[in-house]
């Protein structure tokens, strides 16, 4: 009885020590608000003093005499260079602090602050969010292949309910993301946003003649989509680490369903497969089409004609004007090297012509 009203105790003393540590790690939190705050002052003060300065170097270009232009070119070309800098600086600073969430999280989730401030933290998430559309991409070529071989309704409604999740919870995910920096834009966003309401869609298709015609279609071109997307993932993971470690990428930058500039090395293998994925996508389009002419249907064939066609335009036009501008920088970077050693050549001889008679001499 003595030994449990000792623990008692033991536990009472103890009990003080949190409510000790407690309070301080309250008093820390509001510090912390405070200094944040303070924070996102400074900034808004910088940059807003950033944008009347430069505003001026516009105006004094504009409005000062060439001769004195010429004399304060150094000083004003020294001042852009410096105002890039602490752009640049402000930017890393900005990393550290909370952001507002966009318009898309304040919708699904309010005004819940989302920003990850502890770099490990942000990493864990990013590794998470690659797990995750890792793993959807093996479970969906499993139920694709699934459903391909048995015709089992309340299968069907679930594959389909799980691209709708999945397609959902990518981009509340890739939102998170963005405000705790990553770089993800354009299409692919997009991309995620109407393939969930392509995938809403199909989900509520009626079970109906040109759905039995569809189906195998979809199942397989879905088989070959997550397959796709498994190599491209196990590539791209490849591929950004080492960039990262080169310093040539940034940490949360993060692997996407389709082709970027920095996946150019060593990528031949993977665009023959991307390049008929979105074929595929283009004859979904047309099978629609056809079915929606030839066949009784509902809204939902049309509708869904429309949105394979415009994912294969999105992702096809990304693709190609990545590619051009790849291959121009390549042109570019040949040229350079041309003229570099043209110039060195010459060089070389007009200093062999210059010794030649001191030779003779």
């Amino acid at each position: 009885m003595n030994q449990t009203f000792e623990e008692w105790d033991e536990l009472n003393n103890d009990f003080k020590q949190l409510e000790i540590d407690n309070k301080t790690y309250i008093q820390h939190l509001d510090q912390l608000t405070n200094l944040q705050k303070k924070c996102q002052s400074h900034l808004t003060h910088q940059r807003y003093r950033l944008d009347i300065i430069q505003r001026t170097l516009k105006e004094l270009e504009k409005t000062k005499d060439k001769e004195k232009h010429k004399e304060d070119e150094e000083k004003i070309k020294e001042l852009e260079s410096n105002i890039l800098k602490r752009k640049a600086q402000l930017h890393e600073v900005e990393q550290t602090l909370p952001k507002p969430n966009g318009i898309y999280l304040k919708i699904i989730l309010g005004n819940v602050n989302v920003s990850i401030l502890n770099k490990e933290e942000k990493f864990k998430y990013k590794d998470e969010y690659e797990k995750f559309k890792l793993i959807l991409s093996i479970i969906g070529i499993v139920m694709a292949v699934l459903n391909y071989s048995v015709r089992f309704r309340p299968l069907e409604l679930s594959y389909i309910f799980l691209l709708v999740w999945y397609y959902c919870t990518l981009t509340i995910r890739e939102s998170i993301l963005k405000v705790n920096g990553s770089r993800i834009k354009g299409w692919w966003r997009l991309h995620h946003f109407l393939s969930t309401v392509a995938a809403g869609i199909l989900l509520i298709w009626p079970d109906n003649e040109a759905w039995a015609m569809f189906r195998n279609q979809f199942m397989i071109f879905n088989m070959y989509i997550s397959l796709v997307q498994y190599l491209q993932f196990r590539y791209q993971r490849g591929a950004l680490y080492r960039l990262k470690a080169l310093g040539e990428r940034h940490n949360m930058d993060i692997t996407i369903e389709g082709f970027h500039s920095w996946m150019w090395r060593g990528l031949s293998f993977l665009l023959p497969f991307l390049f008929f994925g979105y074929i595929f996508q283009l004859y979904n389009a047309y099978s629609l089409y056809k079915l929606s002419v030839t066949t009784e249907t509902t809204w939902h064939v049309p509708v869904l004609s429309f949105m394979f066609l415009l994912l294969f335009v999105g992702n096809t036009f990304t693709l190609v004007r990545i590619i051009y501008e790849k291959f121009h920088e390549k042109v570019k970077l040949q040229y350079r090297v041309m003229s570099q050693r043209l110039s060195s050549q010459l060089l070389y001889r007009e200093t062999e012509g210059d010794e030649s008679p001191k030779k003779d001499e």
